[in-house]
């Protein structure tokens, strides 16, 4: 059970407060309401870059991470499509340093020239290491169009393509900062060994007197339901054919995504999982096949990729993988099988709340799906599902007209 107390500052700021006195340590946490899919679809990569702008400093600290060394602290982010997320962890006892710089930077955060042109260039290096230069790397900028037709998760966070980051100007970037990193657009976590008054006088000495900022109500194009399956092949230098299979799923709370959830974990979860048991080990198909889902907001991708051994005929390959997704539409799954996957889940779960970090980022995300206390509830929605559930929502997901697959072969 993760404790917790909440409290909103009049310009929007949601603050949650865990206090935990069994370590020495703090944790300060703000998710931004902001990911890739609130970006212009002309002007995509902005959420990512602003990971990286957000480390170059303010008007009054020049250097972010030079003061937070001093006091011991280290500090991190990422984004998704869907969220920003920044967390800074240090000793308790220093944990106003970390107030300071994250009110600071909500602020007063540096736009130059100088400053613009280094994390562009950064971003940029990263866009071709990671997905112009490697093998496989392109898979997303090519497949995710294919899944999305109309919603912005048709673009990776990256960006939709290198362009959009080397033509990004200061005016632009000043825009996207003031509509997105504002108080009400915030949610702020603080834990460890701190007390609830001192957080709140805290909060108050930095936070208070940051603007709202304007509200604003997102109003993202819906994707329209599938009717006909998509496939496409593409061939690149790569090592060995791979297919990639997705099928839209539901968003993160939504009915059915916990269902989804452990169907992944059903098809490969380990090497006990169905995949790799029947497609790699009795029946060597691949090297190795995987099934996930990316936990998305909205309408989200439930994805089965694998890399073919030598060989092996793709479409061979891919009747073997409709084969496993057959049977689960037809037979009901194995009581403990069922029972294995939802017990790794509440291990997982449990084991997250034993690192002070993974709650604060819990709590942050759970707030932002409208419940904070979701964080002690959520599991009983996976230890209530039973095997009917599942055959049920495999029957919904995996159907032929729903499928949209890409042949990544290689030359």
């Amino acid at each position: 059970m993760v404790k917790f107390e909440k409290f909103t500052l009049e310009n929007g700021l949601r603050v949650l407060v865990h206090e935990d006195h069994t370590t020495p340590m703090a944790v300060l946490n703000i998710l931004y309401d902001v990911g890739a899919r609130d970006e212009n679809p002309n002007q995509t990569g902005f959420a990512h870059l602003f990971e990286h702008l957000m480390f170059g400093g303010s008007v009054n600290i020049p250097s972010y991470d030079e003061p937070l060394q001093r006091v011991g602290g280290e500090n991190n982010a990422f984004t998704s499509n869907d969220i920003t997320n920044y967390y800074i962890t240090l000793p308790a006892v220093n944990l106003e340093t970390a107030f300071w710089l994250e009110s600071d930077r909500m602020l007063n955060l540096a736009f130059s020239e100088k400053s613009l042109e280094v994390q562009r260039n950064v971003v940029c290096e990263e866009f071709k290491q990671r997905y112009l230069n490697q093998p496989y790397g392109d898979v997303w900028l090519k497949l995710r169009p294919l899944v999305y037709k109309n919603h912005p998760y048709q673009w990776p966070t990256i960006g939709k393509e290198l362009s959009h980051i080397e033509d990004a100007k200061i005016e632009d970037v000043k825009a996207f900062f003031e509509k997105h990193y504002n108080p009400q657009n915030a949610i702020m976590i603080v834990g460890g060994a701190i007390k609830l008054a001192d957080v709140k006088k805290l909060t108050e000495k930095w936070f208070a007197l940051i603007p709202a900022g304007k509200k604003y109500n997102r109003n993202l194009p819906q994707e329209p339901l599938q009717l006909k399956e998509v496939k496409e092949v593409l061939k690149a230098d790569v090592p060995s054919n791979a297919i990639y299979k997705v099928f839209k799923m539901p968003g993160r709370m939504e009915a059915g995504y916990a269902e989804t959830d452990l169907i992944s974990d059903i098809l490969s979860q380990g090497k006990s999982s169905r995949l790799y048991q029947n497609l790699v080990q009795r029946n060597p198909i691949f090297s190795q096949i995987n099934a996930y889902n990316y936990g998305s907001m909205d309408t989200g991708m439930f994805v089965i990729e694998g890399k073919l051994l030598p060989n092996i005929d793709i479409a061979y390959a891919d009747e073997c993988i409709w084969k496993e997704l057959e049977f689960l539409r037809e037979e009901l799954v194995y009581e403990d099988e069922l029972t294995k996957v939802k017990n790794k889940y509440e291990s997982t779960k449990e084991f997250g709340e034993m690192s002070l970090l993974d709650k604060a980022m819990n709590l942050a995300f759970y707030e932002l799906f409208g419940d904070a206390n979701l964080i002690n509830t959520d599991i009983e929605n996976y230890l209530k599902i039973d095997a009917a559930d599942i055959q049920k929502q495999a029957n919904s997901l995996f159907k032929k007209e729903a499928a949209t697959t890409l042949y990544y072969l290689a030359k």
